[in-house]
């Protein structure tokens, strides 16, 4: 086999991501995907039990990639040490959105697959469970205020959903929008700066 020769597993892949781009998971055609393939449904079915397995095995190891960064990242800090908390709040967190965003870039296809055409999937709740446990761990963080002394106001959860969840949908917006990653950078900046003084100030820091 030649170097630019494709694997069957390859073709499949390269016509399912034009097909979910085009038309996000629920409209896909596997019929379609088979055909742009040039293999047959037999061939298909050798590789991929369903539609579903082939958008898994797209978007997965994406996914796991950032969340497994994401909960590292929530997690380490929380093991700090809780005076040390205080000073490192929004760094490495920053620090992870910034690792995001290079990662998506290098993987912008896969990515836009997964965030803007999951609807139907496993996956199309993604960024909510990025939501949720951002809350989770903002309401720990709180905690760790409150034992170390300092007056944080009552928050409501619902709220600090409502802002978690606009801080990850603005970034992610940015590969929906087909956005190039030095405008994306900019934009990410100013949103990391935003929601800090933001969260700074509700929590009376």
């Amino acid at each position: 086999m030649s170097e630019t020769e494709q694997t069957t597993p390859e073709r499949i892949h390269d016509a399912a991501k034009r097909e979910f781009l085009e038309k996000g998971f629920r409209a896909a055609s596997l019929r379609n995907i088979v055909k742009t393939a040039g293999v047959t449904t037999g061939a298909f079915y050798g590789y991929f039990s369903s539609k579903e397995a082939l958008f898994a095995s797209i978007v997965e190891p994406h996914a796991a990639a950032v969340m497994g960064k994401f909960m590292t990242v929530q997690t380490e800090f929380a093991e700090l040490p809780k005076e040390e908390q205080p000073e490192h709040m929004g760094k490495e967190s920053a620090e992870c959105v910034r690792w995001m965003i290079d990662y998506m870039y290098e993987n912008i296809e896969d990515f836009k697959i997964l965030i803007c055409c999951s609807d139907g999937t496993a996956y199309e709740n993604f960024v909510h469970s990025m939501v949720e446990v951002e809350v989770e761990y903002t309401f720990r963080y709180i905690e760790v205020l409150k034992s170390l002394g300092y007056k944080v106001p009552v928050l409501d959860r619902e709220l600090c959903h409502m802002i978690a969840s606009g801080m990850f949908e603005g970034a992610f917006e940015v590969i929906c929008h087909d956005m190039p990653k030095e405008r994306a950078t900019v934009f990410i900046e100013q949103l990391i700066e935003f929601y800090h003084a933001g969260w700074m100030k509700i929590m009376g820091q």
